[in-house]
């Protein structure tokens, strides 16, 4: 029998099915291909990450863990800023906390090489490991140990504010997040939702106060990109790089301005440092082929030291919002102080609207 079909199973409450499924599948290293929510086409969809790491109240089902787990679970928590109930999820789920009988919990290692309470492979295990009692000793059998590694793996591998990805990681397997996540939830009485963030925050959401309707309707249109790709050379509407974007939302009102950095570098009025205004845009010593004089790098000015930007194909988010008073910042320029570009911006303005 494939093992989610052992799963499903589980899902629906055969106990001794679930811990034959589980006990087989070791805690992984890998890169997850989930695309998750905000990207591609999807924009600037936003997750707001403010209690991500939250505590919450045990319930009625928590009663069932071992005394010594529950606590175990709680510390960690705390410590790693990881909902206790999510750890109690998976050390349900990889050994009812401690209890199976099964090869590899209490000693050795299943057929797959985990082992603990947590089912750690052994160089998992060494890699993030921590000493949780204080005893000179980093022990996957010790619960004391295991299950702040366990929290510590998650941490890296971006739980709490994303959630579903780090559980992903742990196993990969869906049908094992999930049901991770229903023993979370049933811990505390159903109450309860996880954060799955794709770096697009909704503290990020307001437009800038005090410019004109036409400014923010500029950056209004770079910030509905946060969450989509970056690819150099793409020119929209799923996909942009630094200057294809910021190309894309002066078209958007109407406004032409060069396609590349370099070729935008020089072509905006330039601005002091300290001086720059929302839609002014930032250019940076970054990337190959360029220097001080030949920046290759941009992002636009939102105002509060922020700027939108589509930084790289390997940055969460590609395209976000991020600081600009960093080291390789080089200077400023503003497109809409060119004479022409204000006489279109005159003429637009005046234009009736539709």
């Amino acid at each position: 029998m494939n093992r989610r079909r052992l799963l499903l199973a589980a899902a629906l409450g055969a106990a001794a099915m679930l811990f034959v499924a589980l006990m087989i599948v070791p805690v992984l290293f890998g890169a997850s291909q989930f695309m998750f929510g905000g990207g591609g086409a999807g924009g600037a969809a936003c997750v707001d990450t403010s209690r991500a790491g939250a505590q919450p109240a045990e319930a009625n089902d928590a009663r069932a863990i071992p005394a010594d787990y529950l606590a175990l679970y709680k510390q960690a928590g705390k410590d790693y800023g990881i909902p206790w109930n999510v750890l109690a999820g998976i050390g349900k789920v990889e050994t009812s906390h401690g209890t199976s009988r099964l090869p590899g919990v209490s000693s050795g290692e299943n057929y797959a090489g985990a082992g603990g309470p947590m089912q750690f492979l052994a160089a998992t295990f060494k890699a993030f490991a921590v000493d949780g009692d204080k005893d000179g000793k980093k022990d996957r059998y010790d619960p004391d140990d295991a299950i702040p590694s366990a929290a510590r793996y998650l941490k890296h591998n971006g739980a709490p504010e994303r959630m579903r990805t780090a559980l992903f990681m742990y196993n990969h397997s869906w049908d094992y997040v999930n049901l991770v996540l229903d023993w979370a939830k049933r811990y505390v009485g159903g109450d309860f939702t996880v954060v799955q963030s794709n770096g697009v925050e909704c503290e990020d959401n307001e437009l800038p106060a005090n410019v004109s309707g036409l400014v923010q309707r500029i950056i209004a249109f770079a910030m509905a990109q946060r969450g989509k790709r970056y690819i150099f050379g793409a020119n929209g509407p799923d996909a942009w790089d630094c200057s294809s974007i910021i190309q894309g939302a002066y078209r958007s009102v109407g406004l032409n301005i060069p396609r590349t950095t370099f070729q935008q570098w020089p072509w905006g009025v330039r601005i002091d440092k300290g001086k720059e205004q929302p839609g002014d845009l930032v250019f940076f010593n970054s990337g190959p082929g360029t220097s001080a004089n030949n920046p290759g790098h941009v992002g636009m000015v939102i105002g509060k030291g922020k700027m939108i930007v589509a930084s790289c194909s390997t940055c969460k988010p590609n395209i976000g919002v991020k600081p600009y008073k960093r080291s390789d910042w080089i200077g400023t320029t503003r497109p809409l102080a060119r004479p022409d570009m204000q006489r279109k911006v005159a003429r637009l303005v005046a234009q009736p609207a539709n």
